[in-house]
């Protein structure tokens, strides 16, 4: 199982050094822009005398460095640098100067409050945005617009204000939409973890925990008259008991490697496939149910999903037969074919009715079917062609 993470997106990759050297270059930018609006048509700076050309450009220049600063922060407060532009709009309109370069920036600044903080806090930026240009547009018109003027320059400044937020919303809503499918996903993949360590100990408990019960009834039912039978059915019941403690402590020991290292392959230090076909069959023979194994076609290694899946329905069958047919005899086959494993598992037992419905109450045959699906296999229960109780699986191999 690949447990690696996707690469993140380009800009998540890039180091903060880039990140900082960008902002640098953003309050740069802002700064000649503000030194070029304020230079252009030049007249005396505010409270000055003599050359504007030679006066001027010193303190022209010094303001639009200091108002520049506060772009530095905005990738980490971008509401604190959005009020502090706010501000300066507010100083340069009262030193005399154009006020647009700082309604820019927070255009920009806007659209990243939107993207990163709470719908509430950008929707009250740009409120306030659009309250402040009106209170400065009535301190400095004194009525002297048209109508018509005035309301082309509001749906214009109202356009880039409401353009950004929509751009910035839309941004974090994709973003927390990507969140909530990662946490469905992540949820989906523990339930899944659940639902297949809950196979596997069914799958690896069950048959053995038949074999002893039968076994201690057995033993019980002997103990005075034939204590060498019983001495056999104990020896059954230790032996069994002992390769069902040795699987279960391979299986949390590779729990344990997993979650150290997800990409250790731990899971296929408990793996069991075909191999153990044979074993599971002698064990069921100890139990009083004879199973014959049949192999058909050319054996070949199969993928390790397809020989655990195959290796646990054919366990699964064997013990619905020892603990529920009441049979003698069963029978499996399995068979190599091009392009797939087909499984057969019969018995000579009482039949669907009584061995489908014992099972049904289980995790037996949904868990059977539910490995199969997961494989896009073909399955089947039910009853036998001759009686009994009969399970046929087609996996693609």
């Amino acid at each position: 199982m690949d447990h690696s993470l996707p690469r993140p997106p380009w800009l998540r990759r890039l180091p903060s050094a880039v990140w900082t050297a960008s902002a640098w270059c953003a309050a740069a930018l802002f700064a000649l822009v503000l030194f070029a609006t304020t230079t252009y048509q030049m007249r005396p700076f505010h409270g000055q005398s003599g050359s504007p050309t030679l006066l001027g450009l010193g303190p022209r220049a010094g303001l639009a460095v200091v108002l520049s600063l506060a772009v530095i922060g905005a990738r980490h407060r971008p509401v604190t640098v959005f009020g502090a532009l706010l501000a300066e709009s507010t100083v340069a309109l009262a030193l005399g100067e154009s006020t647009w370069p700082f309604y820019g920036a927070m255009d920009v600044l806007l659209c990243l409050v939107a993207a990163t903080r709470r719908r509430r806090t950008a929707f009250a930026a740009a409120t306030v945005e659009l309250g402040v240009w009106l209170g400065q547009w009535a301190v400095t018109d004194h009525g002297r617009a048209e109508f018509s003027d005035f309301l082309s320059t509001l749906l214009a400044v109202v356009a880039a204000i409401v353009i950004p937020f929509a751009i910035g919303n839309a941004i974090r809503q994709q973003r927390v939409y990507g969140e909530a499918l990662r946490a469905h996903a992540a949820a989906r993949a523990v339930t899944g973890e659940r639902l297949r360590i809950a196979r596997e100990l069914h799958d690896m408990v069950a048959q053995s925990i038949g074999v002893i019960a039968i076994q201690a009834g057995a033993a019980g039912l002997v103990i005075d008259t034939q204590p060498d039978g019983a001495r056999r059915a104990l020896g059954i019941i230790e032996s069994t008991s002992r390769e069902t403690l040795a699987g279960l402590r391979r299986m949390l020991v590779s729990l344990r490697r997993a979650e150290a290292d997800p990409d250790s392959g731990a899971d296929q230090a408990v793996a069991v496939g075909l191999e153990g076909v044979e074993r599971l069959a002698a064990t069921a023979s100890s139990a009083g149910v004879r199973v014959d194994v049949d192999w058909l076609g050319s054996r070949r290694p199969l993928p390790p999903e397809i020989d655990l899946a195959a290796f646990r329905i054919i366990q699964e069958s064997v013990t619905n037969a020892v603990r529920h047919s009441g049979g003698h005899h069963c029978q499996v086959s399995v068979e190599y074919r091009d392009e797939e494993l087909a499984i057969e598992v019969v018995d000579d037992g009482h039949g669907f009715a009584r061995a489908g419905a014992a099972a049904g109450t289980g995790l037996g045959i949904s868990g059977m079917r539910e490995r199969v699906a997961l494989l896009d296999g073909r399955f089947s229960a039910g009853a036998g062609p001759e009686g009994g109780f009969q399970v046929a699986v087609r996996l693609p191999a």
